[in-house]
C-alpha cells in the first residue's frame, strides 16, 4: 500500500525537481523532504497544505491517495476573460498571481489600487 511519502516522492519527479527544490519551495530542508519520502517521518498538516497549494495538488490524492494529483484549474476560465478583454500573457498571469495570495494580502493589493486609481482627489 503506498504512503504519503511515496505520493510525495511521485509528486516530485512528475514536476522534476530536486529534494532541496522541492524543500524550497514549501519551506522544508532537503534532510526532512529525504525523510518524508523514505516514509521515515510523516509531513505536518501544514507541509501538507503548502504542497496542495504550491504545486495545485489535489489534497485527497496526497494524504488518501484518491482521485487526480492535480486539481482541474480555472484555465479556461482566464482564457475566456483574455479573449473577451483582450487581455496579454503579462495580464493573465498577473490575475492568476493575485489569485494565490492569502485573502488578508488581496486585501492589501486592493487597497493600494483603490487609493491609487480610485481617489476623487480627496
Amino acid at each position: 500500500m503506498q504512503q504519503i511519502g511515496d505520493r510525495i516522492y511521485y509528486l516530485r519527479k512528475e514536476l522534476n525537481l530536486s529534494q532541496e527544490a522541492f524543500g524550497n519551495k514549501i519551506g522544508i530542508k532537503k534532510s526532512s523532504m529525504s525523510s518524508i519520502e523514505k516514509n521515515k517521518s510523516n509531513p505536518s498538516e501544514q507541509t501538507i497544505k503548502f504542497i496542495c497549494k504550491e504545486f495545485n495538488v489535489n489534497y485527497s490524492w496526497l494524504v488518501n491517495g484518491t482521485g487526480k494529483i492535480f486539481l482541474e484549474t480555472d484555465d479556461a476560465l482566464l482564457e475566456a476573460l483574455a479573449e473577451e478583454y483582450g487581455l496579454s500573457e503579462i495580464h493573465v498571469r498577473m490575475i492568476r498571481e493575485f489569485l494565490k495570495l492569502e485573502d488578508r494580502d488581496k486585501d492589501v493589493f486592493v487597497k493600494y489600487l483603490e487609493n491609487v486609481f480610485l481617489t476623487n482627489g480627496e
